[in-house]
């Protein structure tokens, strides 16, 4: 077995830095990903027209619902990994990647054969209609042969992140969009390909991240380099992995439901120009979370670590200077957002009837955007200590509990205005819930831990 430096550094360096080291490569694997998103809505924007951004708008859920398997089972068992690393059990840490790596290769082919029998009815569920319809279609048909290898890099950057490799699952997730942005000119301009060539690009970068992926574990400098001995699945391990993602899956499954509902009251309060102007919101989204989805992502491991290492107040003391940290920059990406906002919409098209009503509706959907660190961190924190009851409850309050919901009712009200202020007020919801929940663990918890450890530490003193 090799030494565990890297994991090791989890539970005795400052938090800080380890936001740092852990957190700012995963923000900029996400930041490179949400840059290969926008370019390639802009390529699609510019070259194929709004219908374009409206097909990717309606397929991309769905590729993301069905590659989220690979997600669900990277996030319940890097769960598992970090905290078998930090109590020095690195036999079940082998034994739970190579568990993790069959059930992706088997969940990830089951859902991509029901997506190639059922992609019509799926492409109208989620929001294609009218003239969107066609164009999902044929994107969506050339995209779904990679969703496999985007499901097995989704599960390895999570592994990788796990053992204290950040800057190797940063370079997982810069590689799929590196490809896809040099692709994107060569095949939609170059080629004329147009959408198809939008879908090719796309494809070949997952391809691109399944490989590096497996190089990395197979070949590479990986304490879990003999996970290939442990592919049979064991029911225990299996059960702990699903219990944890099961977290992750039903938050995409949210996501899928609000796509649902959000595209349809886009189309039915709106038009297709509606659905393409939220496709250019999420793709500002993507790229304007970035920070605060790295600070998540670094933190995950540092808190599931401690956990398992039993280090009360280096997990208390995780929290509080991830929120702080995060909900900082949020307010900085607040502020850009109200301020160019007519600049980001731009970027995407010279439609002047999309001009016209995003910027507004770019402002209404962030308007409650310092809040999200709370929401994020709250519920990541239940899943990296291995309580998934919470953990799904807190994942589901945003999508789910709230904003479903909302976009149901608002709309009778204010129509397509009420669509873009669910966002916001379903945030302060979402937050408020989290913050309350997050409190009582540390309150009833890790506060419990903490004193019990001191008084041990008296107790031996007097004994000595």
């Amino acid at each position: 077995m090799k030494t565990k430096t890297s994991s090791k550094e989890l539970g005795t360096q400052s938090i800080g830095s380890l936001l740092v080291k852990m957190g700012v490569p995963a923000s900029i694997g996400i930041l490179v990903m949400s840059i290969n998103f926008i370019v390639d809505t802009i390529f699609v924007g510019h070259f194929v027209g709004t219908l374009g951004i409206a097909a990717i708008t309606v397929v991309m859920p769905i590729s993301f619902f069905f590659s989220s398997v690979g997600m669900a089972i990277g996030v319940g068992g890097s769960s598992v990994i970090s905290r078998a690393l930090g109590s020095g059990d690195g036999q079940k840490a082998n034994v739970t990647m190579g568990n993790m790596a069959c059930l992706t290769v088997i969940m990830a082919m089951i859902v991509v054969v029901g997506g190639y029998f059922y992609n019509t009815p799926l492409l109208h569920l989620f929001g294609a209609q009218g003239d969107i319809l066609d164009p999902a279609q044929r994107y969506f048909g050339i995209l779904l042969t990679g969703i496999p290898c985007l499901a097995w890099a989704m599960m390895a950057n999570n592994a990788m992140r796990a053992e204290g490799k950040p800057k190797k699952s940063m370079i997982a997730m810069m590689i799929p969009a590196i490809t896809n942005i040099i692709l994107d000119p060569i095949l939609i301009v170059g080629f004329d390909l147009g959408l198809e060539g939008a879908a090719m690009a796309t494809t070949i970068s997952y391809y691109a991240a399944a490989l590096y992926t497996l190089g990395f574990f197979m070949f590479g400098s990986s304490e879990l380099a003999t996970f290939w001995k442990y592919l049979r699945l064991q029911w225990e391990i299996t059960r702990e992995i699903f219990s944890i993602g099961f977290v992750t899956l039903a938050r995409q499954g949210a996501v899928s439901l609000l796509t649902i509902v959000l595209n349809n009251a886009l189309f039915q309060y709106g038009s297709e120009l509606s659905v393409a102007i939220y496709g250019v919101i999420n793709r500002v989204m993507m790229f304007a979370n970035f920070p605060v989805l790295g600070v998540t992502q670094g933190f995950l491991p540092i808190a599931g670590y401690n956990y398992g290492a039993q280090h009360w107040q280096r997990v208390k003391d995780t929290i509080r200077i991830a929120i702080v940290s995060g909900t900082g920059i949020a307010l900085i990406i607040f502020v850009g957002i109200m301020v160019f906002a007519r600049p980001l919409v731009e970027l995407f098209t010279k439609d002047p009837e999309l001009l016209e009503q995003g910027p507004a509706a770019l402002r209404m959907v962030f308007m409650a955007t310092p809040l999200i660190t709370a929401q994020l961190v709250g519920s990541a924190y239940f899943q990296a200590v291995g309580k998934p009851i919470p953990a799904l409850f807190l994942t589901l309050t945003k999508q789910g509990f709230f904003l479903v919901p909302l976009i149901l009712v608002f709309p009778l009200f204010w129509g397509l205005d009420g669509v873009w202020i669910s966002f916001p007020v379903a945030d302060v919801l979402a937050a408020g819930v989290t913050l309350w929940a997050l409190r009582r663990e540390v309150k009833r918890s890790l506060n419990g831990f903490i004193r019990k450890d001191k008084a041990a530490v008296v107790k031996e003193k007097v004994l000595v």
